[in-house]
């Protein structure tokens, strides 16, 4: 089981009510939390969360639409607390829409930022992790990669490549000390992109369940400790569609239609007055 005790963790995303739950978890294990996002006062607070229990805290404000922000996030995380032992790839954007209708600049800008982005900053920390023997990458993608609903392609293709990412990583540093996991959320009741989208009108799927952010931040920590492959965390009606969608991909996809997935992001899109 690995420590995480003086542990320099770089938190992508931390603005966010999963992202400071998180941060949280990662304090309460014995991390040092670099958390970076957009929002500054959001920042701010989740960093005074962190250092209420002990834990140093640094805030690195960056755009991860933005490549050339890589480097200096690093850059500024490394002389804030040391090197990034660490890395939580949390932020992301999504999206709802029929496929045809996304713009060009709407497909690529979410690839930037829930794909690309985490791939550079994992490649900008490996380096490092691999000559000092340690490391670990959490990787946060979503149910929607292994339920792809309707209206919501890109974001769930997005998450899937999160998904094959980290397990291809894992297969090519077999031999290292580097870990590499992902936990992959269902609908997160009280905060979070899937409670915006409630919030917004759209009935959530009852028979999908939900989880919570505390629920999503210890998957995290657990994930580190045990070098998990992947924790989906979703209610318990989803987990064993998961096994299902390899063995079975016909039932899979009708049973993802009669649980409602399709149908919320439906509804999220006209809300947004993307579906007529």
């Amino acid at each position: 089981m690995k420590d995480l005790s003086g542990r320099t963790a770089l938190l992508t995303g931390a603005s966010g009510g999963i992202g400071a739950k998180i941060a949280e978890a990662l304090a309460d294990a014995g991390a040092n939390v670099v958390l970076s996002g957009r929002r500054e006062d959001a920042l701010a607070d989740a960093a005074a969360r962190v250092t209420e229990r002990g834990a140093k805290a640094a805030v690195v404000p960056a755009d991860l639409s933005d490549f050339d922000a890589i480097d200096p996030l690093v850059e500024a995380a490394e002389a804030a607390l040391g090197p990034v032992d660490i890395l939580v790839n949390n932020a992301g954007i999504e999206l709802t829409a029929p496929f045809a209708e996304f713009t060009r600049d709407e497909l690529t800008s979410l690839i930037d930022v829930n794909v690309t982005s985490p791939m550079l900053l994992i490649k900008r920390v490996l380096p490092g992790m691999v000559e000092r023997g340690t490391g670990s990458i959490v990787n946060i993608a979503s149910a929607a990669g292994h339920f792809p609903p309707a209206y919501a392609a890109h974001y769930a293709a997005s998450k899937a490549a999160l998904v094959a990412l980290t397990k291809s990583l894992r297969a090519e540093y077999d031999d290292s000390p580097i870990t590499f996991s992902v936990v992959s959320p269902g609908f997160v009741a009280g905060d979070g992109m899937y409670q915006r989208i409630v919030d917004s009108g759209v009935k959530s799927p009852k028979m999908m369940g939900t989880t919570s952010t505390e629920k999503v931040a210890a998957a995290v920590v657990r994930a580190i400790r045990n070098d998990s492959v992947e924790i989906v965390i979703t209610g318990s009606p989803a987990r064993p569609l998961v096994a299902l969608g390899a063995l079975a991909p016909k039932t899979h996809e009708r049973l993802v239609d009669r649980l409602g997935m399709h149908s919320a992001f439906g509804q999220a899109a006209r809300i947004r007055g993307r579906l007529r």
